[in-house]
């Protein structure tokens, strides 16, 4: 006979009677000693009573396994894990080998294929925990292949960049050499990261083929904070990068026109560049385009504005008002919140709470098609109405074969659009797919991701390059990869 007890003073144990007296003495105690926990709630048996599986006040799943060597001896093992709330943004890494994510549960997570050598399919598993805040995180944008910056409910852009460990074990997690991984610039990286009692920032301070445990995760994941960006009156709401990790822009919360400018700032430096005022409320989404030649907001008053760059090349450009949108030229009707460019950085796209996704692009004439005269921004396709409020969307990168593929929340509607010439109407949008019911979101998506090279992730064959992968969170605390045959579409 064993007893198994969870208790919130963060201990796992196992009982059982004296051979003996009958009294009944605690065998194993297994838990978490530290970390940003409250303990456990509840704790199970496996049926063959060789694992126990905890259930964590932040509920997150432990699960240790009796070894083989020696009966009393627990280890820990790898199990799912993920956000405990909502969750607000998700992107892919440059090279698209792993996703990071923030939610309102006060974490960034970074999720990545496992590539174990008896298995032909990769798994995904959270592999590193950077950041645990004492904030609800609402964005973030990669600034390099293995640094971020995160903005939460606070006025401050927290920058962090990846810990020698991370990288040794993303190398073994996912099968790459640190050869590719740039290890030339691991020298002056720090050991890892810790996170002090009660505080709010990382510190600079596990090795193994395999994902980390929880108790892992909590702690020895972090990544250092080298910067903090100081210059917003309200919590951050959103963020971007441009494609050269250059330029970062940033917006916050606001309900007057002073505090809804979008802020830019150098990732050489980490100063500010520039102030772009212009919208009168809350800009919800910022997008560079492709080519970093223009920087689009969409906005709570329910306007888009289109900045231009003045010169790509330079290590300090400036941005001007390009085109916008007033009452007079809108479509939109209520907030917009999302935006994206089309890979071309021709068309950029617009969806607003008022069900609508709109194509823009520059219209002119023959006789207007000069290099000093652009053309009037304006819609390029019909008005497209998905019956829902559109709160994320996102293009893929990977030119369709008659078109371009644009990715639409709700059921995560996959549509396809083709330009038209420009004496022609716009051309019509055609669904090509939408999930079912098991694999779409039960609340609201708050941001898809498209992976930015053809292929899944930890799937090295040619066979992969038939694939698209569409990374999608939502306010269902969960994180989806889709993976979409372009055979079918």
């Amino acid at each position: 006979m064993r007893l198994l007890s969870a208790s919130m003073d963060k201990t796992v144990i196992l009982w059982a009677p004296d051979d003996e007296s009958g009294v009944w003495l605690e065998q194993v105690r297994v838990g978490e000693v530290g970390g940003n926990t409250l303990g456990f709630f509840d704790c199970h048996f496996s049926p063959d009573g060789s694992m126990i599986l905890a259930h964590a006040f932040h509920g997150a799943l432990h699960l240790w396994k009796q070894t083989s060597a020696n009966k009393r001896e627990w280890a820990p093992e790898v199990v799912i894990s993920g956000h405990f709330d909502a969750v607000q943004d998700v992107m892919w890494d440059p090279e698209g080998e792993f996703i990071i994510s923030v939610g309102s549960d006060q974490t960034t997570r970074i999720f990545a294929p496992w590539k174990r050598e008896n298995k032909t399919e990769a798994s995904w598993h959270e592999i590193a925990r950077p950041q645990v805040h004492g904030y609800d995180m609402q964005c973030l944008a990669m600034t390099g292949r293995f640094q971020f910056v995160s903005g939460a409910d606070e006025k401050v852009l927290r920058v962090f960049t990846a810990p020698r460990n991370f990288m040794e074990n993303f190398s073994s997690i996912s099968g790459i050499s640190l050869e590719e991984l740039n290890s030339g610039q691991m020298i002056d990286l720090p050991e890892g990261a810790t996170v002090p009692a009660l505080g709010l920032s990382n510190k600079a301070v596990f090795q193994g083929k395999k994902p980390p445990t929880e108790d892992h995760l909590l702690q020895n994941t972090l990544w250092p904070e080298t910067q903090k960006l100081y210059g917003h009156g309200y919590e951050v709401f959103c963020v971007a990068c441009n494609n050269a990790k250059t330029v970062i822009a940033s917006a916050c919360k606001a309900s007057k026109k002073e505090h809804a400018a979008i802020i830019l700032w150098s990732t050489t430096t980490w100063k500010q560049m520039q102030s772009l005022p212009f919208h009168n409320l809350t800009v919800t989404q910022i997008s560079f385009s492709p080519n970093d030649k223009f920087l689009l907001a969409v906005s709570r008053d329910r306007q888009w504005s289109l900045w231009k760059c003045n010169d790509i090349s330079s290590m300090q450009p400036a941005f001007s008002l390009f085109a916008y949108t007033n009452q007079s030229t809108a479509v939109h009707t209520r907030i917009i919140w999302s935006c994206d460019w089309t890979p071309d950085s021709k068309y950029f796209i617009t969806g607003s709470r008022d069900k609508k996704v709109v194509i823009w692009g520059e219209c002119c004439s023959a006789e207007e098609n000069k290099e000093n005269d652009p053309g009037e921004i304006q819609p390029c396709s019909p008005v497209l109405d998905v019956g829902d409020s559109v709160t994320a969307l996102s293009a893929s990168h990977v030119l369709a074969p008659d078109g371009r593929y644009v990715a639409l929340d709700g059921k995560i509607h996959l549509y396809k659009w083709k330009p038209s010439d420009k004496r022609l109407p716009p051309s019509d949008w055609t669904k090509c797919v939408e999930t079912d019911n098991s694999q779409s979101h039960t609340l609201v998506v708050k941001q898809l991701s498209w992976r930015k090279c053809v292929g899944r992730a930890g799937q090295g064959t040619a066979e992969s390059s038939r694939w698209l992968q569409l990374a999608s969170c939502g306010a269902d605390y969960s994180v989806k990869i889709l993976s979409i045959n372009r055979d079918s579409l």
